[in-house]
C-alpha cells in the first residue's frame, strides 16, 4: 500500500471486481459449484492485496454461529497478517494453504450479505492517521491482527464473530487509509480476545475450586 494513493477506490467496488473474475463463464451441471483455490483468490487481488485479502477472509468469520469455514480461512488470514507484519510487499500463501478450495457462490453470498455493512463503514471512513496504513505502522497492525486471527482458529462459541467483525473493520481502514477505523477494529477484536481468555481462566479456576471443595 503506497502512501501516494490519493483516493482509495470503494471497498464494495473492489470486492465486486474480484468476484466477477471467478463467475462461471457458462452454466454448470446441476449440483455442481464453481470453486477456486485460496491461491487463485490472492493472486487476483491488486496492489491492495493485504487489506482486501484479509477482508475477504474475515467476512465469513463475522457471521454468527457459522462454524467450519472460519477455521478454514483463519490460517490463511494468519499467514497474510504475519507477512504484513514482516513488511512483505505482496502476499503469498504456502502450497498447503493455497490449495484449499472455497465455493465462489458461497463467497459471493457472504460478500452480498456484508455489502450494506461494508458500505456503511466505508461511508464513515476518511484518510486520517494514515501512518498506520503504511510502513512501520502497517507492520505493527499486521502483528496485532495475529491475535484475533488466532482466536478464530478456536472452534468455540464467540471466538470468531466479534474478532472477525473487528478484523473486517480494520481491513476496511487499511484499504481506505483510515487509521481511526484500523484502531477501532483492532481494539475491539483484541480486547474481546483478552476478555475471553480472562473469563475462561476464571471459569477454569472456579471449576477447579468446586471440584476440590467436594473432594
Amino acid at each position: 500500500m503506497s502512501s501516494s494513493d490519493s483516493a482509495a477506490p470503494r471497498v464494495t467496488v473492489l470486492l465486486s471486481n474480484v468476484l466477477e473474475r471467478f463467475e462461471p463463464k457458462e452454466a454448470l451441471p446441476e449440483g455442481e459449484e464453481k470453486k477456486i483455490t485460496l491461491a487463485e483468490l490472492i493472486d487476483a487481488l491488486d496492489e491492495r492485496a493485504f487489506g482486501l485479502g484479509i477482508l475477504i477472509l474475515a467476512l465469513p468469520c463475522a457471521i454468527p454461529f457459522l462454524y467450519g469455514i472460519p477455521q478454514i480461512v483463519a490460517l490463511p488470514m494468519l499467514a497474510l497478517a504475519a507477512q504484513l507484519a514482516a513488511g512483505r510487499e505482496h502476499p503469498w500463501l504456502p502450497k498447503a494453504l493455497g490449495e484449499r478450495q472455497i465455493s465462489v457462490k458461497g463467497l459471493k453470498n457472504v460478500v452480498d450479505r456484508a455489502r450494506k455493512t461494508i458500505g456503511f463503514v466505508e461511508n464513515l471512513s476518511a484518510p486520517r492517521l494514515t501512518f498506520l496504513s503504511d510502513g512501520v505502522g502497517a507492520r505493527i497492525i499486521g502483528a496485532l491482527m495475529l491475535i484475533p486471527a488466532a482466536s478464530i482458529l478456536v472452534p468455540l462459541p464467540m471466538t470468531n464473530t466479534p474478532p472477525g467483525i473487528g478484523v473486517a473493520i480494520a481491513s476496511v481502514g487499511l484499504l481506505q487509509r483510515d487509521g481511526f477505523l484500523i484502531l477501532l477494529g483492532l481494539t475491539a477484536s483484541v480486547c474481546w480476545v483478552f476478555l475471553l481468555i480472562f473469563v475462561g481462566a476464571e471459569g477454569i479456576s472456579a471449576l477447579k475450586d468446586l471440584i476440590v471443595s467436594r473432594l
